[in-house]
């Protein structure tokens, strides 16, 4: 036992030197970054860095310190960074152009949704906007999102995640291919009911049309059902419009309640979702690159190399300066097989030193970074 306690007492000696070393590395290091700003010098030097590790490892003594040390300056030299990067963002006065800015809506508003009267993305737009604007529909994600970018629309609701099947992949993919914002968001809970013609009974039914996510959200039931063909449209709204234009007693939507209204359909069985709490988060979209002064939620993007850690030393921006990533979503990219762009919201205000600290970290360190908006999350509006 005390052999023990005398081999514990070496360490905390060789970590007190350690610690003060650090110190004394990271205080250099700030004044690396002031000279780096006087002259115009990125913080990043992968050359420089790429040298510095291969000189320490060298002096290892064998393969498996070799390796230890590789990971450990890496580490060091990644904090050091992080230092520089919040030195040279505390000058800064914008971020990516954001100015501070209220949502001003009249009777005059366009907004854009896709679907048709009666679907999910007109219940989320009438619930963010109200009645006091002038909602229109077009058929798919990208027609809202060129609306939206030509102006033919001051705003877009979109959706983007849902809670028992996950993520909206092509809104996430627009959202990097057009230069528009989120300005808000919005939850809806999804109820889906069997719809058909009026006069006609589950047991006729061969054929039923939703939305891919519709049809993946009432899979339970559906399995009862193996014998009916599933047949996929551009939203559920749609599919109940079909069941009416075809007159076909044979035919079935899976919509919601109002899409029976609207189309003069009947519901044939209710509660169809495999999970009770079945939700949809919808985003608003604009043209404009403006933010609530109480925005309390920012969603980014951006591009890594495909190399090992690199998204691991990206993520420590959010660690360093103590904001609380919410979501992280990765989708590939078209024409680079196995690379990725990253996609994460994060709580946080563009005013704030320690996001602008972090925005600027991750920007000089990543490809195809955009900030694709602040705003309020939902449950805080």
């Amino acid at each position: 036992m005390e052999d023990l306690v005398k081999l514990r007492d070496e360490i905390d000696a060789i970590d007190d030197q350690i610690v003060s070393l650090f110190e004394q590395r990271m205080a250099v290091a700030e004044n690396v970054a002031a000279f780096k700003r006087s002259v115009g010098k990125p913080v990043l030097d992968k050359e420089r860095e790429k040298i510095k590790i291969q000189k320490v490892t060298e002096k290892t003594s064998n393969a498996f310190n070799r390796q230890a040390v590789e990971s450990l300056f890496g580490q060091i030299m990644a904090v050091s960074r992080m230092l520089q990067y919040q030195r040279l963002a505390s000058e800064r006065t914008d971020v990516e152009g954001f100015q501070v800015g209220d949502m001003v809506t009249t009777p005059e508003t366009k907004v854009v949704y896709t679907g048709v009267p009666g679907a999910y993305a007109e219940a989320a737009m009438d619930s963010y906007f109200g009645s006091e604007i002038r909602g229109f529909n077009v058929e798919t994600f990208g027609d809202a999102m060129e609306a939206v970018h030509s102006g033919r629309a001051q705003y877009g609701v979109l959706p983007i995640e849902n809670s028992s099947t996950g993520s909206v992949n092509e809104v996430y993919d627009l959202l990097s291919a057009y230069d528009n914002h989120i300005v808000g968001e919005t939850m809806i809970k999804i109820e889906h009911a069997l719809l058909g013609l009026p006069g006609s009974r589950i047991e006729d039914i061969r054929t039923v049309y939703s939305h891919p996510q519709g049809l993946m959200q009432c899979s339970r039931f559906l399995d009862a059902h193996r014998e009916w063909q599933q047949v996929s449209l551009q939203n559920t709204a749609a599919s109940a419009k079909r069941v009416l234009d075809d007159q076909d007693m044979g035919q079935a939507a899976i919509a919601s309640r109002q899409a029976a209204k609207n189309f003069g359909l009947v519901v044939l069985k209710e509660k169809l979702n495999d999970l009770d709490n079945n939700f949809t988060r919808f985003v608003v979209i604009s043209h404009e690159k403006v933010f609530r002064k109480s925005a309390d939620k920012i969603s980014v993007c951006f591009e890594v190399p495909h190399e090992s850690g690199t998204l691991y030393n990206i993520l420590g921006h959010f660690i360093f300066n103590g904001l609380s990533m919410t979501r992280i979503e990765s989708r590939p990219i078209q024409g680079k097989p196995w690379q990725y762009r990253f996609f994460v919201d994060f709580n946080g205000n563009l005013r704030e030193q320690a996001v602008r600290n972090a925005l600027h970290g991750i920007q000089s360190e990543t490809e195809g970074f955009r900030i694709l908006g602040n705003y309020i999350g939902v449950g805080q509006q």
